[in-house]
């Protein structure tokens, strides 16, 4: 009997996307059966020894409300990426963690995290691995961060990640879920989205300066969607490069294609992309891509940046 249950929990591991380290043990065998039951009990569900859906969505759960405190142990678990090797930044995925090499990353649950309430997202807890196609790009036209991650959760929309002023990356949301941010249904439930914190208008200048980041770059020249858009401010360059790790790490954990939309003649698509609305494309795009009625992210130069991080790998 045992032995068939070490079967069953080794294709409910392969089919729901858990570890036997998340009952802290090393192998899925007997003793992973024995543990089962002792947190079973603990939790007052059936004690079968059964990883099943039920005991799944139950531990995802206790993970996802602490997620922080199950990041694996630096002193036995090193992960590589591209020729850096980081043994404590992580972003997420389905209760998994994914190396990105970045040196300020905060999830959720840490101290300062920031984070999507439910009820605003595509719940996907307790099932198998969702496998995202697009990365999406969005400016926030907030101050920080954290008045973005506020904003959100008042509208009631969400996304995976905010990059804020220094560069600091908030995961707000395991990217198993599927994050409302790109005004289409399959940049929702195919894509992961970003927002990376910018104001905007240039009327703000003075408030980068006065709080201590500085003056932010503008730009001067910016087409989308055919308009001439009038000068607005830029993203700083620490933005960009956390940017491009995480283009890097999620390009890595999915195999994204480090492509972007382009017309016929090669150039940048700056505008709706077929492709996009109708789900069938896979790689990195802005929100533009998707509706006229956003222009973010209009300045990212998305084929340099796209084969800066190429180079990189």
């Amino acid at each position: 009997m045992a032995f068939d249950k070490v079967f069953y929990n080794q294709a409910s591991e392969e089919k729901l996307g858990w570890k036997p380290e998340w009952f802290g043990v090393k192998y899925n065998d007997e003793n992973l059966i024995n543990v089962v039951k002792v947190w079973q009990r603990k939790i007052g569900i059936k004690a079968d020894g059964l990883v099943g859906p039920m005991t799944f969505r139950r531990i995802w759960t206790e993970r996802d409300a602490s997620i922080s405190k199950h990041q694996p142990n630096q002193s036995s678990s090193t992960y590589s990426l591209g020729r850096f090797c980081r043994t404590n930044n992580y972003i997420v995925h389905n209760g998994n963690f994914l190396p990105i090499d970045w040196h300020k990353v905060v999830l959720w649950d840490e101290p300062n995290g920031l984070r999507i309430e439910p009820g605003r997202y595509y719940d996907y807890a307790g099932q198998k691995d969702r496998v995202p196609q697009m990365f999406v790009n969005h400016w926030d036209v907030c101050l920080s961060s954290e008045t973005c991650a506020k904003i959100l959760n008042k509208r009631g929309i969400s996304v995976h990640f905010c990059i804020d002023n220094d560069g600091t990356i908030y995961q707000i949301l395991d990217m198993q879920h599927g994050a409302w941010h790109a005004s289409n249904w399959a940049g929702n439930k195919r894509g992961i989205g970003v927002e990376i914190s910018n104001a905007y208008y240039t009327k703000y200048q003075d408030w980068y300066d006065e709080n201590g980041f500085g003056e932010r770059p503008i730009v001067e020249s910016s087409t989308v969607h055919g308009i001439n858009l009038k000068n607005y401010l830029d993203f700083y360059p620490i933005q960009i490069k956390a940017l491009k790790a995480l283009w890097k790490s999620v390009h890595l954990a999915f195999n994204i294609p480090l492509v972007c939309p382009t017309n016929s003649n090669g150039t940048p698509c700056k505008t709706i992309y077929d492709g996009c609305t109708k789900g069938s494309f896979s790689g990195f795009v802005n929100h533009y891509n998707f509706t006229k009625g956003k222009i973010d992210c209009a300045n990212l130069d998305m084929i340099s940046l796209l084969q800066e991080v190429k180079e990189s790998l």
